[in-house]
């Protein structure tokens, strides 16, 4: 896919109040600890994650989602009005139906032909939302279109403790490890024609490639019958999900290379998922990019799905880590298994 009309006019988001150590965490289980002779600091040692952040209990994911809009809009000078589009891509919604968008795009006071839907790939889901609105940028249907998510981690974190402190079992706490990153946070993403003379950095465009035989190595549930088949449960196969990310991540490097008609030296920059130090290191060696280039939250703020890649650009735009006229490369992954690599000139 290769774009020439649209532009990143602004990001904006909202980081969850709450502060949650990796040491929080294992306190907490102190007694599966001591029942599988594990030593403290594992959690930080295994994922490179020192702390992560949740909301208050509660709190609706729309109104974090409304309160990134608003800083993005105000970001990129844009007016309400001028929104052809909405889309949610988070992971976590609010109801099975309306969806999530329609909370956001009445609290945005966003006009009635506003196209409003959410979006749902694990956590590519802002990177797709982010297409869909370029894509209907260059056929001309809309002008400009924001991109929001709002993702909380507390309360999958919480049933996972509660079932590690009931069962006290290595299979589950090797399946548990992804879930304790988890983090919670709020991102939105507004893209715009060039025609509109905003200033921002231009969508060049991107690839995806999936590799679906392997949906099952990562899985949030229960299904959304009513009632649910199974109790709410995440489970991972990290060992697998790096394996097989790593492959499926080099494949769609390669593929992104040809499509923008870049060369080995580029991208200059690239904003990864963040999914913790040992996927950082394994796909970064792989695909030859060096970490000096890569800008990382992880450390801080876990990971928060698909606000992780997103919130990343911003906080690397505030803090200069990406410069006018830098070739960017967002390099997402998610469950399913599913790749995303978008190129941006900043």
């Amino acid at each position: 896919m290769r774009y020439a009309k649209v532009n990143i006019a602004g990001f904006g988001y909202e980081l969850a109040p709450n502060v949650i150590t990796s040491d929080d965490l294992e306190k907490r289980l102190k007694p599966v600890y001591e029942t599988l002779r594990l030593q403290p600091g594992q959690l930080e040692a295994l994922t490179g994650i020192a702390e992560r952040r949740f909301w208050d209990i509660d709190f609706k994911l729309s109104e974090g989602a409304i309160q990134a809009g608003r800083k993005a809009l105000a970001a990129s000078g844009i007016s309400p009005h001028d929104i052809g589009m909405l889309i949610y891509g988070g992971v976590c919604r609010e109801n099975l139906e309306p969806a999530t968008g329609c909370a956001v795009a009445h609290g945005l006071g966003l006009v009635a032909d506003t196209q409003i839907y959410d979006v749902s790939n694990a956590c590519l889901g802002v990177l797709n939302g982010m297409v869909q609105i370029a894509n209907a940028i260059e056929l001309g249907q809309i002008h400009a279109g924001i991109v929001v998510s709002c993702e909380s981690a507390r309360q999958i974190v919480e049933m996972m403790i509660q079932k590690l402190l009931e069962t006290k079992d290595m299979e589950v706490f090797k399946e548990t490890i992804a879930t304790l990153t988890g983090g919670s946070g709020a991102v939105a993403v507004v893209l715009c024609n060039t025609s509109m003379h905003i200033s921002g950095h231009r969508f060049l465009g991107g690839v995806c490639r999936s590799a679906a035989q392997h949906h099952g190595l990562c899985t949030w549930g229960p299904d959304t019958g009513i009632p649910a088949s199974r109790p709410l449960v995440m489970r991972t196969d990290a060992v697998g999900v790096l394996k097989h990310g790593v492959a499926l991540g080099i494949e769609t490097f390669k593929a992104f290379r040809q499509e923008l008609n870049w060369s080995v030296d580029k991208p200059d920059k690239v904003i990864c998922h963040q999914v913790g130090s040992a996927h950082q290191k394994a796909i970064l060696a792989s695909i030859g990019i060096d970490e000096s280039k890569d800008f990382t939250t992880f450390r801080y703020l876990g990971n928060i799905g698909t606000v992780s890649l997103p919130i990343s650009a911003a906080i690397a735009t505030e803090r200069q880590f990406l410069q006018t006229g830098d070739m960017v490369g967002f390099l997402g992954i998610g469950s399913g298994l599913n790749c995303m690599i978008l190129g941006i000139e900043w």
